[in-house]
């Protein structure tokens, strides 16, 4: 399960001064009322430093909504280490950050502890911010595109197919050279929430052919392990014959699968992961500001891609330091915003929230304030 050894938290890999969009001085969780349009708010001159750890998927468009955040809030810093999803659900849960970036949302476990750790049942806000397909990465010299159905896909990294020539392979790609070159497969070594959404995956899609329990830790051995999706995508680039998976928008000039869903092959787009987030439903019961999805891994409709990582900000509506809840308040009221995810979208690739989503997490952020 998704609890186990975890990669602890290391040097800050992503650090800037920031702080925000807030309008006037006040109470930390006085925020101004966003523009027409849902662009971010004024400035702001709310300060104090902040931390958070987790999805490394995220570091890109972190990188991009810290340095759009320090433009408009000199006088607050925001430190985020990506050191992956488990070991920032760790931190915050056990108050060493505040606030977490996470490729899964908080399981059954974990959630009664983030609820103590915040006060309540209701003072949980975990809200998905950041929607990207996962792309299945492969080096293969000589084939530029490639297609497989979720059997194939699940087989490959279960270790049963072991060639590029395999006639399952081939039967999904008619009429493409496949040479005979042995497969690599790449898997995470630090507990991850892609691994965790890749798992699931192949748990829902390829049935019987992952005879395995979606996980956080990879559970087939052998192969290749990397750290991080950097490791990733760099053991892949390395190899030939390689294959992994890793957040799309940091899969560069590595080849990319389309997955089979239906009678078609979806490649991994932004709108395509948008159109499967759209088509799912939200988790109920689990507090008035969690918004966990229940994503449609095994979905048939046409256009979209199911391999989708679907990312979350967790944090608490109430902090004893009140400049510790003001930039809290402020940083995610600037990632929700229409320009904090085009920002994303532009450093990252990822999908942007919806309006009618950013209303629905609207509430959330707002109740966020500093303690009495």
């Amino acid at each position: 399960m998704r609890h186990g050894s975890r990669a602890r938290l290391a040097a800050v890999g992503v650090a800037a001064s920031g702080a925000l969009l807030l309008a006037g001085c006040g109470a930390a969780n006085e925020t101004a009322a966003p523009p027409a349009g849902g662009g971010a708010p004024a400035t702001s001159d709310v300060s104090g430093q902040i931390s958070g750890a987790g999805a490394s998927s995220q570091q890109a468009a972190m990188q991009a909504w810290i340095a759009a955040f320090n433009s408009v809030a000199p006088d607050a810093t925001v430190n985020y280490d990506p050191s992956g999803s488990g070991a920032g659900r760790d931190q915050f849960v056990a108050s060493g950050v505040q606030f977490a970036g996470s490729d899964a949302a908080l399981d059954d476990e974990e959630l009664p502890q983030a609820q103590q750790r915040c006060g309540g049942v209701d003072n949980v806000v975990q809200i998905p911010v950041y929607i990207s397909p996962i792309a299945v990465v492969y080096n293969l010299q000589g084939v530029n595109d490639l297609k497989l159905k979720p059997a194939t896909v699940a087989k490959i990294f279960n270790r049963q197919i072991t060639t590029w020539n395999d006639p399952a392979i081939a039967a999904d790609n008619p009429g493409v050279q496949l040479p005979a070159t042995a497969i690599t497969p790449v898997n995470r070594s630090d507990e991850s929430g892609t691994t965790e959404n890749f798992t699931e995956y192949l748990a829902a899609a390829a049935g019987a052919d992952w005879p395995h329990e979606p996980s956080g830790d990879w559970p087939v051995q052998g192969g290749e392990a990397a750290q991080g999706t950097s490791g990733v995508v760099n053991a892949v680039k390395g190899g030939q014959g390689t294959i992994g998976y890793a957040d799309e928008s940091q899969a560069g000039e590595l080849g990319k699968v389309a997955v089979g869903v239906g009678s078609e092959f979806v490649p991994p787009t932004p709108e395509a992961a948008a159109a499967v987030v759209e088509s799912s439903q939200r988790v109920e019961g689990k507090g008035k500001y969690n918004f966990a999805i229940d994503l449609a891994r095994d979905t048939t409709e046409s256009g979209n891609y199911p391999i989708v990582l679907v990312s979350y900000q967790i944090a608490c509506t109430t902090y004893a330091d009140q400049a510790q809840g003001g930039v809290v308040h402020a940083f995610l009221n600037y990632v929700i915003s229409e320009e904090g995810q085009q920002a994303a979208a532009d450093a990252a690739g990822s999908a942007p929230i919806t309006d009618a989503q950013r209303g629905q997490f609207q509430p959330a952020v707002d109740a966020i304030s500093a303690g009495s």
